[in-house]
């Protein structure tokens, strides 16, 4: 059956022509006037006469082009009924075509246009047979095609809302795969990103003291060895550091899990400056630092963003600002912390004051991800500075 119904679903016409062919031979078994009470059913069985034969074909004929044209369907059907009533063709189940056709259009159209043209196919049908004399009424010859042309109606209106239901259902179904497909993309872009910028804050910072502890070391191997043995110290120190930065990152990206769940130590924060400062002092950097109002726990997605813009800033002026004096101001309010670093080296063009470097973009990004303000540009008078708000709100309090 499953075969079957798929074949003919496959070639409607060929469907269709075969419910044609079943509503004819119905049709032509039921002919002529009714019978008197009490006929035996030889009596009943009339002649047929080519009228019958002719007209039957017609509207049978037409129900093959149901699909293509529903309404000049519905409109044949209709007018053949009327047309074997009107010349007292008498009882017949031509009126079977008629709500073939109403369930199509009910089947294919909204549900009031469905309604409407089911109402005025059986209007049409019930005032023929009154008209014609054929029945009263209440009479159940007129009563029985109201009721028939109703339930051809409803059944194509009910098919055809269920239609619509399945087709809502997989558009649903289908938005919701394209939407997951969408948000597991956008999380990757955001682990992505996130591992890019951990990578370039704390890795930047530990090379770049690598980098100026090396070159201390070179300078000053064959004049003062005891000064380079200490640099030395320095650079074993920060690359070990870097390789546990590094061990971490790898876990992160080979184990499953949430990224929380992988870190093996707390996300540094803004009570870690001391130990930032020391490590910027000890490369050479002359640095200052203050902290201003009433330090406090912040947020965890804040103080890490405060403690890598603070990283990210003194490692630029560690690179391109060689010998100059940085400051940080720490700045607590009630309801936002403002960080603040300047030097007042020469301002590089190709440095720190350009927009197209990791650096600049990372701490923006950083900034904006807690909903915060980020500026960094040169000042008059020489140095660069950075500068950034960024709010305590219960957002980032999550």
């Amino acid at each position: 059956m499953t075969w079957l119904r798929r074949a003919l679903l496959s070639r409607p016409y060929v469907a269709d022509t075969i419910l044609a062919v079943g509503v004819y031979a119905m049709a032509l078994l039921v002919p002529g006037p009714p019978p008197p009470p009490g006929a035996e059913w030889h009596a009943r069985m009339q002649p047929l006469t080519a009228y019958d034969i002719g007209l039957a074909a017609v509207v049978c004929g037409a129900l093959v082009f149901r699909r293509r044209w529903p309404h000049a369907v519905l409109a044949v059907t209709v007018t053949g009924f009327v047309a074997h009533t009107m010349i007292g063709g008498g009882r017949s189940l031509l009126d079977l075509g008629s709500a073939v056709a109403v369930y199509t259009v009910a089947s294919r159209y909204p549900r009031r246009h469905a309604w409407a043209y089911g109402g005025l196919a059986a209007l049409v049908i019930t005032v023929v047979r009154v008209v014609s004399g054929a029945s009263a009424w209440l009479a159940p010859d007129v009563l029985a095609p109201i009721a028939f042309i109703g339930m051809a109606t409803a059944v194509g209106d009910s098919l055809r809302s269920r239609r619509a239901y399945v087709a809502a259902v997989e558009e649903r179904a289908r938005r919701a795969e394209e939407t997951r497909e969408e948000e597991a993309e956008r999380r990757v872009m955001e682990e992505r990103l996130h591992i890019a910028r951990e990578l370039h804050d704390v890795l930047a910072h530990h090379i770049a003291l690598i980098n100026v502890q090396a070159q201390v070391a070179a300078h000053v191997l064959a004049t003062e060895p005891e000064q380079a043995r200490t640099a030395l110290g320095h650079v074993r120190d920060a690359s070990k550091e870097v390789l546990d930065e590094l061990r971490t990152t790898v876990g992160l990206l080979r184990r499953p899990g949430s990224r929380d769940e992988l870190l093996t130590e707390p996300a540094p924060g803004l009570d870690r400056l001391p130990e930032l400062v020391d490590s910027f002092t000890a490369a050479g950097l002359k640095l200052g630092w203050m902290v201003f109002g009433d330090p406090r726990p912040l947020p965890a997605p804040v103080d890490l963003a405060a403690f890598r813009i603070v990283q990210e800033a003194l490692t630029n002026v560690s690179k391109h600002a060689p010998g100059a004096t940085a400051t940080v101001r720490i700045s607590y309010a009630a309801d936002e912390v403002v960080v603040d670093v300047a030097d007042d080296g020469r301002s590089d063009p190709g440095g720190t004051s350009s927009e197209t470097g990791h650096g600049l973009i990372g701490m923006r990004e950083r900034a904006l991800s807690v909903d915060g303000t980020f500026l960094a540009g040169p000042v008059d008078g020489g140095g660069f500075r950075v500068h950034a708000v960024l709010p305590i709100s219960r957002k980032n309090r999550r």
